[in-house]
């Protein structure tokens, strides 16, 4: 994964009774909630509802509040609920900033969306966009996205190698560099392999045969980090615009995923920008040119543990250098748990 997420997906029944456990939490919260209400209110005393009352106000001035690792932000609707997502996703208008090679998918700076590598994905979101695992995700889960009426971004990671991935064996031992720091299994790739693109090409055409509207490439910024291959920028711009073009090939949208110092020359090649902690790292003008453009720029803040969330939505949501921004707050490991700025 290398710039952020998870490493392996968790497995299936370790989501599902994470869901199951959220689910039912929510619901014997509420019961257990109103019936205290009916019993105590008429007993409890003026410090009490006072206190009640100012922790209310609290959760209405925090639509976002979390409420639980593992779970869904308070303000997350379900595909059945629309009065949360009034707040947040609605109204964001069209997903089609316009005419893209070959007629793909352009998204427009609002674009609601939900990102999730690891788990089963939970796709009751109502978002515009999914973006997802190319590998893990199976083609009936994206063919329910779409019958949901969601676009659909594949992620697959373009300039390292992964040793778990099932394609793994295709790369021959000189397209691998150096390992990523802090990702067990992955190391850099030679993106000015030959073979190494004709892998990428098999991703792509992947991509096309599951069904994916949109492709997010990682690790497209090999030439700025010790990959062990004397990579230069124009290097880095080559193998990203072949990428962006073989992607449009097969009439896939192509977003270009940090790689910020790249951006003025590589917007015109991709649809759309995916940033991870430009407001952390002072750097979310960079993506100005996305936006000028009229193309959704997709942004994430992250927290060690979702408790923290809260905390860090009352700071990134409304800061104006990312305005016009898709921005969420999510943990490291790009589970089902998000919290969506306004």
């Amino acid at each position: 994964m290398g710039s952020g997420g998870p490493v392996r997906a968790s497995s299936a029944s370790d989501s599902d009774s994470a869901s199951a456990s959220d689910s039912a939490s929510d619901s014997d919260s509420a019961s257990a909630s109103d019936s205290a209400s009916d019993s105590d209110s008429a007993s409890a005393s003026p410090s009490v509802l006072g206190a009640a009352s100012s922790i209310s106000a609290l959760l209405a001035a925090l639509p976002w509040l979390a409420i639980g690792c593992g779970g869904r932000g308070a303000g997350d609707a379900g595909g059945t609920s629309t009065d949360a997502v009034s707040r947040y996703d609605a109204g964001a208008g069209p997903v089609d900033a316009g005419a893209a090679p070959g007629g793909v998918w352009r998204p427009l700076p609002g674009t609601s969306w939900q990102w999730q590598l690891q788990g089963i994905v939970d796709t009751s979101f109502d978002v515009q966009v999914y973006d997802i695992d190319l590998f893990d995700v199976p083609e009936p889960t994206i063919a329910a996205l779409h019958a949901a009426g969601r676009i659909v971004v594949c992620y697959f990671s373009a300039g390292s190698l992964e040793d778990w991935r099932e394609d793994a064996g295709a790369f021959v031992p000189a397209d691998a560099g150096n390992p990523l720091a802090g990702w067990p299994g992955e190391t850099w790739l030679d993106t000015r392999s030959a073979n190494v693109r004709a892998v990428m090409r098999a991703r792509l055409d992947m991509a096309g045969k599951k069904g994916c509207d949109g492709v997010e490439p990682d690790n497209v910024d090999g030439y700025a980090n010790d990959s062990g291959f004397p990579l230069t920028a124009a290097d880095q711009l080559d193998y990203d615009r072949f990428l962006a073009t073989e992607a449009h090939a097969r009439a896939l949208s192509a977003g270009l995923k940090n790689a910020t110092d790249l951006v003025p020359d590589l917007e015109p090649d991709f649809d759309w920008a995916l940033n991870e902690e430009c407001l952390a790292f002072a750097e979310c003008a960079t993506e100005a040119p996305f936006l000028a453009a009229g193309k959704a720029v997709f942004h994430v803040e992250y927290v060690n543990d979702c408790a923290g969330g809260p905390a860090l939505a009352s700071s990134v949501c409304g800061d104006p250098t990312a305005a016009g921004f898709s921005t969420l707050v999510k943990t490291w490991d790009l589970d089902a748990w998000r919290l969506a700025c306004p």
